[in-house]
């Protein structure tokens, strides 16, 4: 590698795999303090808004707002979650990075325009996975041994994104990091930074998902076939309908939303 070619950040990466000069140590140290700084990051500005009574007007449940217990409550089983469920995947990911072609030490880094549609694709798979999986997770035994934990708040918040039955962790997480390596096996094309980036954003949406919190700036707004808070804020409070995580379409097509709808036009006429 021409090191005068390399930007800093590309100078860093470099340096963090020479500094530990075990790869598996280093992937797996890099990957897991990434995804505890991302998701309890993202979940501070939600436990701010929710202790500020300013920001009711804008949730979608404003008579369930989430304790200080509950926020513990939470937290706990999440980082049980993280430490039993997915550190040891992120441990053993570098081995089958490799062994799939994924690019961890090696540089430089992909163009950010070959990361946007990677990363689309990443959301399409994901989406169309979770529909399925979700709703197999609502079938009767599936649901009272395994889902049933995620839905113990029938009104969401930020952390309760990954609260859930470790069997779930697993199922849904499949989704994730299917893609990426579906991806990567059929082309031999992946670099690790854009399946960082393509979590990071994955782990936004989930957050921002069951933050509880509709504003007239989310990104439902901006994308009208966005899931966002709004679509899946319903979900868990009618136990139904809206099974998809980033888009819309899907539960559209397939007749999944129209209780759904339903609650929506209900609420309009009640404003009317």
């Amino acid at each position: 590698v021409d090191l005068g070619s390399l930007n800093w950040a590309e100078r860093a990466w470099m340096n963090w795999y020479m500094w530990w000069d075990n790869p598996v140590l280093a992937t797996g140290i890099m990957s897991f303090i990434m995804h505890e700084v991302v998701y309890f990051g993202r979940c501070v500005p939600w436990i701010i808004i929710d202790a500020l009574p300013y920001f009711r007007r804008w949730k979608l449940q404003p008579t369930k707002v989430p304790t200080a217990k509950d926020q513990w409550e939470c937290t706990k089983l999440v980082l049980f979650s993280h430490f039993t469920v997915e550190l040891p995947q992120i441990w053993f990911f570098h081995p089958l990075a490799e062994a799939i072609g994924i690019q961890t030490y090696q540089l430089p880094f992909p163009e950010w325009t070959k990361m946007a549609y990677q990363i689309l694709i990443f959301f399409i798979f994901e989406d169309a996975f979770h529909y399925v999986a979700h709703q197999a997770l609502h079938f009767g035994p599936l649901y009272r041994n395994i889902h049933k934990i995620h839905h113990k708040y029938s009104a969401p918040f930020g952390l309760a994104a990954e609260y859930a039955h470790p069997a779930e962790v697993l199922i849904l997480g499949a989704g994730t990091i299917g893609g990426p390596l579906l991806y990567c096996w059929l082309t031999r094309d992946l670099h690790i930074l854009t399946m960082y980036a393509w979590i990071v954003l994955r782990l936004w949406q989930a957050i921002d998902a069951h933050s509880g919190y509709d504003f007239p700036w989310s990104l439902n707004k901006l994308i009208p076939f966005w899931s966002g808070a709004d679509h899946h804020d319903f979900h868990h409070m009618a136990f139904t309908n809206n099974y998809s995580t980033s888009f819309r379409y899907l539960d559209h097509w397939f007749g999944t939303d129209k209780k759904y709808h339903a609650y929506k036009a209900r609420l309009r006429a009640a404003a009317a």
